[in-house]
């Protein structure tokens, strides 16, 4: 009985974070008028701001300046935080661009091929063995996006550029080792300086940006802090209580949500070309996720660091 309670917790909690990630796009739509930089720099003030705060209630403050210090002993480690923050900075970007430029069908692409790209970047950089079916998904993702490409004319670079951004992401927080929320602090304390830096030249530059702001607006930019931080709390929460397998069925949530959003909400259209891009990765997906059920132990739990746009 406890076991089951234990997992339950574990779905409900990730469920939601993949929730969260997937309604963003209203979130962020919100402040369409506003140019992307200006929020992308907000919401690593703000995430900033309010980890701070969280780690300070949590009494992790101890836990956040030993890992300062190890960093110090250890710049590989500091060099490891300086390369995810410019990452998830540049994912953050890319996404909150996309979304506000209409292209929210092709974030939630992006979104389904980044296991994929963490599959491969495993195998490349760490080593790791693929069996014949992983292959076999990532080459079919491969096809999914040059199908795109030749049916579209265009490289679907907002999708590719979100996959590798969040799977380098990946592999580096893999590579740090540090813990979920003292790691998001860390980076975005890494980059907050000059984010606050730039929000002073550009509203000293652009006095219009402060004048034309509405109250709600100044309201939701600093909000972006939480909506950054919450997501990724319960995904962290429910990722210590559920096997791999259901952890892998439910991080399509999110891109199926953005995807539903895009189509029917914002109108954006979904083409013969999407049609195609979309077939290869969705059978590429039910691939993997099939060799996963196989391969995975009963009872093993998967951790990860983890980070939704």
């Amino acid at each position: 009985m406890g076991h089951w309670s234990e997992e339950k917790q574990g779905i409900l909690y990730t469920a939601a974070s993949y929730l969260l990630w997937g309604v963003l796009p209203l979130y962020w739509k919100l402040l369409e008028a506003r140019p992307a930089l200006e929020i992308l720099a907000h919401r690593i003030v703000w995430s900033f701001v309010f980890m701070a705060i969280l780690l300070a209630a949590n009494g992790q403050l101890g836990a956040f300046r030993r890992e300062l210090r190890a960093m110090r002993r250890k710049p590989a480690k500091a060099w490891g935080i300086a390369a995810a923050a410019v990452l998830i900075s540049a994912n953050w970007f890319v996404y909150i661009w996309a979304v506000n430029h209409h292209h929210v069908v092709e974030t939630s692409l992006g979104y389904y091929i980044n296991p994929l790209v963490s599959v491969a970047l495993g195998t490349i950089v760490l080593r790791e063995r693929l069996s014949v079916g992983q292959w076999a998904a990532v080459f079919l993702a491969a096809a999914g996006v040059a199908a795109m490409t030749a049916e579209y004319g265009a490289f679907p670079w907002v999708a590719i550029s979100l996959a590798l951004t969040f799977g380098f992401y990946g592999l580096v927080k893999k590579l740090a080792s540090v813990d979920s929320s003292i790691g998001l602090t860390l980076e975005t304390m890494a980059v907050m300086p000059l984010s606050a830096v730039y929000l002073l030249c550009v509203y000293n530059e652009t006095p219009a940006l402060v004048k034309t702001a509405e109250w709600w607006q100044w309201a939701l930019l600093a909000g972006a802090g939480p909506a950054t931080a919450v997501p990724l709390l319960y995904f962290a929460k429910g990722a210590k209580r559920v096997s791999m397998t259901t952890l892998g069925f439910l991080q399509y949530i999110s891109p199926t949500i953005s995807l539903l959003l895009g189509v029917f909400l914002f109108g954006e259209p979904f083409t013969k070309a999407h049609f195609y891009a979309f077939s290869c990765i969705w059978t590429a997906l039910i691939l993997f996720s099939a060799v996963q059920i196989k391969q995975a132990p009963g009872r093993k739990k998967w951790k990860r660091n983890s980070l939704g746009a």
